[in-house]
């Protein structure tokens, strides 16, 4: 079984938005909603060394996921395979799942009374063979996509041989499968 798992590029991420743009498209998101926004912390440095860097945002399909975990209705779950859902119809917009989550990756849908997030496409691309829409419309390629446990992926190998590698809020031992490139 894969454990899949995302690498983000923030060298090569330019700020685009074209990933949240091709998420909220592709997810017919309310205008209210994104899943995947993209910060920008800058400028930082000293003229005429100045540089802006850009953190893409989203539900970081974490090993040990609190806010599945915390949900009583169990419509936060987990697939083997690592990615982290929402069965919309068990969720009754308790907002739970919202309050554990460390990295704000969940929002309500108000016309819903749910909440929703990130599944990394899992029906309509990953289910298909596909990479989700957020990787896909990268055009800096600083997304990438793909199963961490396979050693010939391009995940694995970014993760177990780029000495830059992070993830966010790590001593919180949530277990994120966003890894982030610096």
């Amino acid at each position: 079984m894969a454990r899949y798992a995302m690498v983000i590029d923030t060298r090569k991420c330019s700020g685009c938005q074209s990933c949240t743009v091709a998420c909220r498209v592709n997810n017919e998101l309310p205008i209210d909603m994104i899943y995947n926004p993209v910060t920008t912390h800058g400028p930082i440095g000293k003229f005429p060394h100045v540089r802006m860097v850009h953190l893409p945002l989203l539900c970081m399909h974490c090993g040990n996921s609190p806010c599945v975990d915390a949900c009583p209705t169990g419509a936060s779950q987990q697939r083997e395979d690592g990615i982290v859902w929402v069965e919309e119809s068990k969720c009754v917009g308790c907002k739970t799942c919202i309050m554990v989550c460390p990295y704000g990756a969940r929002v309500t849908n108000a016309k819903k009374g749910t909440v929703q997030k990130c599944n990394f496409c899992k029906d309509e691309r990953v289910d298909q063979g596909k990479v989700p829409w957020c990787v896909q419309t990268c055009h800096q390629k600083a997304r990438v996509f793909g199963d961490i446990e396979d050693k010939d992926s391009e995940v694995y190998r970014l993760v177990n041989t780029t000495k830059t590698t992070g993830r966010l809020l790590e001593e919180l031992d949530t277990e994120p499968f966003v890894y982030y490139l610096y």
